[in-house]
């Protein structure tokens, strides 16, 4: 198992910086995520921590030893692609066993290790068939399984999922965690998709624009975005981003969106919005945190009346939209809240959930 470190890690290719100065430390045995629009420099950083891509400077480091200038064949990393790379002319076993063939294993122990990641896969069936006889989830396991037989110190995940229907995508999310969960072992995954990233990851790494936004837990990224990039990309349906103005209410603040509307901050919140006070900023609000007026004792809730616009019923919830001033607002509501199209519903919104935007560097006060 192993430690995994980068240092000021860049990357350019000509004059564009495709990664710009990143730190990250990955612990042993963790599943870390990096997650980002194309073009953010998630696959590029995976390439260089596995010696597929040069770097232009900086540290990689694997247990404390650097390995800039280490060939991936000698790094002890094994890589699953977004396409599968099996080779068509062999069976399910040969295609798995075949680095370790390559490295003149002896037989048994290819057997033994072969057996073993054909159970902890559940496609112990299918070792005598060939790849085009395979379903794509299959051949996913398949290429899964030829990283596990190496018994390597990471392993490296990119965009593994995204050739699957969305179906499967689910279900490979899934096993996908069961092996990590039977085969701890340190692995660095990239995905475009927040859901996958939120699912899967013990850390999750925001990218954009070649840097690193936020790290953390799935659900503190989710709670406590610090940029609004953040806060727009985790989560969907996205978060509500509205104008606002923030005003001096005696003692206390408000919160201006309209004319007509406007949210007294909490209590707790004051102190700490006080200095933006007589600001234009953003507020932001999730979308499960505005909902159909309820008496049920919540703390903090802020009420108002809204024209429905679109109703979208999912049939666990029902996705309503209205608007605020010239900003569309998306809220879940309960299937039963009786919104209709024209109809004007008393909306509440949570604000024990809000985020206050600073429009001109992006970060959550």
């Amino acid at each position: 198992m192993a430690q995994v470190s980068l240092r000021k890690v860049v990357k350019y290719y000509d004059d564009v910086e495709a990664v710009s100065a990143i730190d990250l430390d990955i612990a042993d045995k963790e599943f870390v995520v990096l997650v980002g629009p194309s073009g953010c420099g998630k696959s590029t950083t995976l390439r260089m921590i596995a010696g597929l891509e040069e770097i232009t400077d900086g540290e990689i480091a694997v247990d404390g030893e650097v390995v800039n200038d280490v060939p991936p064949k000698d790094r002890d990393m094994a890589m699953v692609f977004q396409n599968y790379a099996l080779y068509p002319h062999m069976t399910v076993y040969q295609n798995m066993s075949f680095g370790l063939r390559l490295k003149h294993y002896p037989k048994d122990e290819i057997e033994k290790r072969v057996q073993e990641a054909a159970r902890i896969l559940d496609i112990k069936e299918l070792l005598d068939r060939k790849p085009r006889q395979l379903s794509g989830g299959q051949r996913q396991r398949v290429a899964m399984g030829r990283a596990i037989v190496r018994n390597p110190k990471v392993f490296l995940f990119d965009e593994p999922l995204s050739n699957l229907d969305a179906k499967l995508r689910v279900q490979m999310r899934t096993e996908i965690k069961r092996v990590h969960q039977k085969v701890r072992t340190t692995t660095v995954y990239v995905t475009h998709d927040q859901v996958e990233a939120m699912t899967l990851a013990d850390r999750v790494v925001v990218m954009n624009k070649g840097k690193i936004e936020q790290i953390g837990a799935p659900n503190f990224l989710y709670h406590s975005p610090a940029t609004r990039f953040v806060a727009g990309f985790i989560g969907s349906p996205s978060m509500n981003f509205i104008p606002c103005k923030l005003e001096q209410a005696g003692e206390g603040l408000n919160v201006r969106l309209s004319d007509t509307i406007a949210f007294a901050v909490p209590a707790e919140r004051v102190q700490r919005y006080r200095s933006a006070a007589g600001r234009e900023l953003t507020f932001g609000v999730r979308p499960e945190h505005v909902t159909e007026a309820k008496v049920n004792g919540a703390k903090n809730l802020a009420t108002f009346d809204a024209g429905v616009e679109v109703v979208e019923p999912m049939g666990n919830e029902t996705m309503v939209f209205f608007s605020i001033g010239a900003t569309e607002v998306c809220a879940r509501t309960d299937p039963n809240a009786g919104a209709k199209v024209g109809s004007n519903l008393k909306m509440a919104a949570h604000l024990d959930h809000m985020h206050l935007i600073d429009n001109a560097t992006g970060q959550v006060l």
